[in-house]
């Protein structure tokens, strides 16, 4: 059984120092410095490619992990899957090892879907407007009205 630890911070100018402190316990350590909202962060994909069953993954806040809750309970719903805990140092609530943190990550998952939900429908609200207001979508047409007269005069 390892603990393997995540940090992240957004963008080059942040420091690490902090999380890799909270996390210093752990037996390995996972970093980088990229957007949470960057679905190609490649030290993530290592570390969780590399936890096995037994292991507990550890964070030190849950938006070092992901920026929307449903990417997070994504990544949690595949951990619980393999056999991996998950543990977040600043929120003892947020551990997977326990009933009351598996609830607590139920409640995510319910919220993650009514977010979901209401962006769905205000998306569509807009877009329905939108398009009684005459707006177009899709790509742009590629023949101009111009183009469409010079062709039919040849």
């Amino acid at each position: 059984m390892t603990t393997v630890g995540y940090a992240r911070v957004s963008s080059t100018g942040q420091d690490l120092t902090v999380q890799l402190e909270k996390l210093a316990g752990c037996d390995k350590v996972f970093k980088e410095k990229r957007s949470g909202v960057d679905a190609g962060r490649p030290a993530l994909n290592a570390c969780l490619e590399y936890l096995r069953e037994g292991d507990t993954l550890l964070v030190t806040k849950l938006d070092r992990l992901a920026r929307s809750t449903r990417d997070l309970y994504r990544i949690i719903s595949n951990l619980a899957e393999r056999g991996v805990s998950f543990k977040v140092v600043d929120d003892p609530s947020v551990d997977t090892t326990s009933r009351t943190g598996k609830l607590i990550m139920g409640i995510l998952a319910l919220i993650a879907e009514f977010e979901n939900d209401i962006r769905r429908e205000r998306q569509q609200d807009g877009i329905n407007k939108a398009k009684a207001k005459g707006v177009r979508f899709g790509p742009k047409p590629i023949l101009t009205a111009e183009v469409v007269q010079k062709i039919k005069e040849l």
